[in-house]
């Protein structure tokens, strides 16, 4: 029986879960399309009990709605069911996680006031980093505005970038527990 390539290795990792928050604006396209990405990509490595991931956004007018009916379909075609509950990101949040992924500018820019220590703000990361299928973009446009290809072209970015961060952070984990 030939190997997965996406399996991840058999590791002894501490218990502690790393957890993962994925922020845009309103918590209703990217964020929750980037959570939903992220969970399938650690179930399908056979790593979900070593990660948390939530979602949240900057901005708290669409507090306790289901993401956004366009995402929720284009996603859904992709196998992803989106069932987060938008929430807007708290100052215990940037404690809380380990790693605080934004989709854009503005939004690492709103993280980056809320942040009240300088170790709050090393937890910032741009999405963009990890795209790497799509070299035009260092960001993940808000597809809110858009039409079906601004949906399209959000969860392409997201499966792109989502599949390099889990790669760099095990890697990072392996390097560490050696």
């Amino acid at each position: 029986m030939g190997k997965d390539k996406n399996a991840a290795p058999h590791i002894q990792m501490e218990e502690k879960k790393y957890k993962i928050l994925m922020v845009c604006l309103g918590n209703i396209c990217r964020s929750p399309a980037a959570e939903g990405v992220m969970q399938r990509l650690v179930e399908e490595r056979g790593v979900s009990q070593l990660f948390e991931i939530d979602s949240a956004g900057t901005y708290g007018g669409h507090s306790g709605q289901l993401p956004d009916p366009r995402m929720r379909r284009h996603a859904s075609r992709r196998g992803y069911n989106l069932t987060h509950r938008a929430r807007r990101i708290t100052g215990y949040d940037m404690g809380d996680f380990d790693m605080i992924v934004a989709m854009d500018d503005a939004n690492r820019a709103d993280l980056e006031r809320l942040a009240r220590t300088p170790e709050e703000v090393q937890k910032i990361v741009m999405i963009g980093k990890y795209i790497t299928t799509n070299p035009h973009y260092d960001y993940v446009p808000d597809p809110y505005y858009e039409g079906s290809e601004g949906f399209e072209l959000a969860l392409d970015l997201l499966e792109d970038a989502c599949g390099q961060l889990l790669d760099e952070i095990l890697t990072n984990r392996l390097k560490t527990n050696n």
